[in-house]
């Protein structure tokens, strides 16, 4: 006689090939620096407290929903094997356990992820109220979004991030490209216009680490295409930064594509590092102008 399957009606499961190495993909699940950039569903944000990747470790972390609210989240690893099978006890509510498992396919990643909670009534609750099942997909969105910049920035191939937005052409053409806009979702620059030629500057980076980044529109499409150069004052090195609009529909499909990160020098702190530039941008466009868009 069979076993009878105790977990159906109560778990999720979905799987994903990832155009990574094993490697890579493991890295980006057990690296803080890496997971905060893409892990929950759209819009979301974390700070890691703790990660302690080994059996009997703690994961101590937060979620920062978009609408402000804090989701904290302790996972205990049940299971760690080094580029094969992770096993997370979610010992804060909701409880449940996720097993992902890493599969080699040459140089590419088959991923497993399964999640079993403790009652049907639970899963119940948490897919009706949190949709966990298109919360988990928006999660292996991102994270696939994340690998393949990521995988990019290994190498010296350029840093290109697509994302598709429920929003008509005009509106995205607006958003990238008027100073008032770009203020709500970008950077406060202190003037813009989509001109080639037109030089602007502004200024970010973490407190206390702060660059001012000099800026010249290089090519111009209206509501299609818009490039600029990117550097920094007092800086070795040169990129270009380029948006390009494709409509689909009512929504439209964003390809920025950054290149000559590779051009800036190592300095302390890593902050003009190619891998810098991936998390940053996908945080833009995955979160910032994301949430524009759709509110």
């Amino acid at each position: 006689m069979e076993a009878k399957n105790d977990t159906a009606g109560r778990e999720l499961r979905i799987s994903r090939l990832f155009d990574a190495p094993v490697a890579l993909v493991w890295e980006v699940f057990t690296t803080p620096e890496h997971i905060k950039n893409w892990w929950g569903p759209d819009g979301f944000t974390n700070t890691i407290h703790k990660m302690d990747v080994r059996p009997g470790g703690e994961w101590d972390f937060v979620m920062h929903g978009p609408d402000g609210t804090d989701y904290k989240n302790v996972n205990v690893y049940k299971e760690v094997v080094k580029h094969e099978r992770l096993v997370l006890d979610h010992v804060s509510a909701p409880r449940h356990v996720t097993t992902i498992v890493f599969t080699a396919q040459g140089e590419r990643t088959l991923i497993d992820w399964h999640m079993v909670f403790e009652s049907n009534e639970l899963f119940e609750q948490v897919v009706k109220t949190f949709k966990a099942d298109e919360g988990l997909k928006q999660n292996l969105e991102r994270l696939q979004v994340y690998v393949g910049s990521y995988a990019a920035a290994k190498k010296n191939d350029p840093i290109v991030i697509e994302r598709t937005y429920k929003a008509p052409i005009g509106i995205v053409w607006e958003a990238i490209s008027n100073r008032d806009r770009m203020a709500e979702w970008y950077f406060d620059l202190a003037a813009f216009r989509p001109e080639v030629g037109f030089e602007f500057s502004f200024t970010g980076g973490k407190e206390g680490r702060e660059f001012l980044h000099l800026c010249k529109a290089t090519k111009v499409i209206p509501g299609k295409l818009l490039a600029y150069s990117w550097r920094y004052d007092g800086y070795s090195g040169s990129s270009e930064v380029t948006f390009e609009l494709f409509e689909e529909g009512n929504n439209t499909r964003v390809k920025l594509t950054h290149t000559g990160t590779e051009t800036f020098p190592v300095i302390p702190h890593k902050d003009l590092a190619k891998e810098n530039f991936v998390a940053g941008w996908t945080h833009i466009l995955g979160t910032s102008l994301k949430e524009y868009l759709e509110k």
